[in-house]
């Protein structure tokens, strides 16, 4: 068995690229391989990373007890920059390569958009892209298996915090201008349409640029109460803060794909106050088993790691792979796995309930607000406060 280390943006992670006995579709009798393609380098690159990171973490640990019916489970990480035609590049490529068993992790809206069709053709599962877009929660694809839940819910849950909790009437919107931004968007509409209410101003950036300042610009001219922000952590970042420099001072809120962490740490002390729907659990809250085995593998994998969001949801990821490896047996294919997978009903993680069914492919319903404080840790916020 030849072993290379594969060095990434700072996170080193041992694959087995080739075993004694040939892989068909990534499995041979001693190893299974996935492959994760997402963002590692460039703006979001911490979504990637954080993903990968996580994965990792629960194939390791898993490994450490022996594997899955004897076999070892691998990753290979290959990066898009968060642009689609690279994402189509790479998804074709492990295809083509005929070596993985499965897509894992990938992250958003704009290059899933492009690569599903392209996996679903080619009977290639993915399994919990990072993003919350409506079009892969449709039962017929079944090759695509979601874990978090739907854009769409939470910014449902921003404006019920926004309007009924806190009394917010003037609400603005500034989102990345491409399908992720739009999905946002359309939930933020929705969600006001049914109060009567709409937005009062829009702004817009280019995905993979921080260049915000003329969206902050028409924003600021119709003095919201808060602004709701559907985009990646470096831009959003970037605009909190100008407007801070402006003395704005609306309540700020975003989205579980910010990647918590990385947008923290790019506010610093102008983070204070900023709201982010969350998909999983706290990650420090170790009273949950899910996040107390997390904690856990993390540190097995990395003992300088630092538990955070996206991980954690990689981790849950990893382990929801890792059910379907289980359920599909030792006579392992990549069909026998989508079968395994689309039949994998509840499971139970121990403070995090997964619920899969016939007309259902996506597990976690659950949508969590939070609050960054200003040393950039995160308080959750109960309902109704």
């Amino acid at each position: 068995m030849m072993l290379r280390s594969l060095l990434t943006a700072g996170l080193t992670a041992t694959i087995f690229s080739g075993t004694s006995l040939a892989a068909e579709q990534g499995v041979t009798e001693t190893t299974v391989s996935f492959v994760q393609v997402a963002a590692l380098e460039g703006p979001a690159a911490a979504l990637g990373q954080g993903m990968r990171q996580g994965l990792m973490a629960a194939f390791e640990e898993a490994n450490r007890a022996g594997g899955v019916h004897g076999r070892t489970i691998s990753l290979e990480a290959m990066d898009d920059s968060y642009e689609p035609n690279k994402s189509i590049d790479q998804v074709r490529a492990a295809i083509a390569s005929d070596g993985y068993l499965a897509l894992i992790g990938p992250v958003g809206t704009p290059t899933t958009k492009a690569t599903q069709p392209i996996a679903t053709e080619a009977g290639m599962p993915m399994v919990a892209p990072f993003t919350g877009a409506g079009f892969l929660r449709n039962p017929q694809l079944r090759n695509v298996t979601n874990l978090r839940a739907t854009y769409d819910a939470e910014t449902q849950a921003w404006i019920d915090h926004l309007v009924d909790v806190e009394g917010i009437t003037d609400i603005a919107i500034l989102y990345q201008d491409d399908g992720f931004g739009r999905v946002g968007l359309s939930g933020v509409k929705e969600a006001l349409d049914a109060r009567g209410m709409s937005l009062v101003a829009e702004g817009t950036y280019t995905r993979n640029t921080v260049a915000v300042k003329s969206a902050l610009l028409e924003i600021r001219k119709a003095k919201p109460q808060a602004v709701v922000m559907v985009g990646a952590y470096k831009p959003l970042a970037e605009f909190v803060k100008l407007a801070k420099k402006m003395k704005m001072d609306p309540t700020f809120m975003t989205i579980s794909f910010v990647g918590s962490k990385a947008f923290a740490a790019e506010l610093g002390a102008d983070g204070d106050g900023v709201i982010v729907s969350q998909v999983v659990p706290q990650p420090w809250d170790n009273s949950l088993p899910i996040v107390a085995e997390y904690q856990a593998a993390l540190s097995a994998f990395d003992a300088n790691a630092e538990p955070g969001f996206v991980s954690l949801e990689g981790y849950v990821a990893g382990r929801l792979a890792i059910a379907g490896l289980n359920a599909a047996g030792a006579d392992l294919t990549r069909q026998g796995f989508m079968d395994a997978m689309n039949g994998l009903g509840k499971i139970d993680l121990g403070g995090m309930t997964l619920n899969f069914g016939p007309n259902d492919n996506q597990g976690s319903d659950d949508v969590f607000l939070t609050r960054i404080r200003s040393d950039g840790s995160f308080d959750p916020i109960s309902a109704g406060s």
